[in-house]
Parts: C-alpha cells; structure tokens; sequence
C-alpha cells in the first residue's frame, strides 16, 4: 500500500485494514515507520469525521470521584465546605478557578474538561 493522505471513507477503511496487516511491524524498520505514519494518518481522519465531544464537567467530577471511591466528604477535602461540593454537584455554584486548579491537581480531571459551560 501506497501511503496517501485518507480524504474518503473507501481510504479510511483500507487504512485500518492496512494497519491491521502490519500493527505489529518492529519500530525502526521500513514497516515499522509505514505503520507510525498511518497512524498519525487514520488519527487525522478520525478527528476530522469523528469527533470526540468532552464531558460535562459535573459528570467529569463525580465519574472520577466514582473511580476514586469518593464520596462529598473526600471531595470537600479537596475543594473546601462540604456544602459548596453538594452546590457544585448539584450545578447551582459554578466552579471557580481556584476549584478548577484544586480538582485538576488533586483528582487529575484535565482543565479543558473543567472549563467548559454546562
């Protein structure tokens, strides 16, 4: 296979099957450096035509409190009064940018997700 910039679906779907063939090529060969470059290739075209929405913020929050096992009491260690995490929870306070940076540095929950309305 020629490596060519994917502008279809038809290109799209030899990509993948392409990719399939030689996904375990060794990194540093000629097959390795087709493989490393039809996957930046394939990423590109899915970005385009498949975009991946971030989460709701709040939804962020309590899927990683969820994977924490924290409950409002873990989480007002983190960002402060037990009351503000139940109005954050509930979306009737908005997070501050002091919250924002204590939830991304304490629960790794990326700013962009942060940031956003909901």
């Amino acid at each position: 296979m020629r490596l060519k910039t994917i502008k279809t679906e038809q290109d799209y779907h030899q990509a993948l099957e392409r990719l399939e063939i030689i996904f375990d090529a060794k990194p540093g060969t000629k097959e390795g450096d087709k493989l490393d470059i039809l996957g930046i290739l394939i990423e590109k075209y899915e970005n385009e035509h498949f975009p991946i929405e971030l989460p709701d913020p709040i939804e962020a929050i309590k899927f990683r409190m969820e994977q924490l096992n924290y409950n409002q009491n873990d989480l007002a260690k983190v960002i402060g009064q037990k009351s503000r995490v139940s109005e954050i929870l509930n979306r009737k306070r908005k997070l501050s940018l002091e919250i924002i940076r204590k939830l991304h540095e304490n629960l790794h929950i990326p700013t962009d997700v942060l940031i956003q309305e909901y």
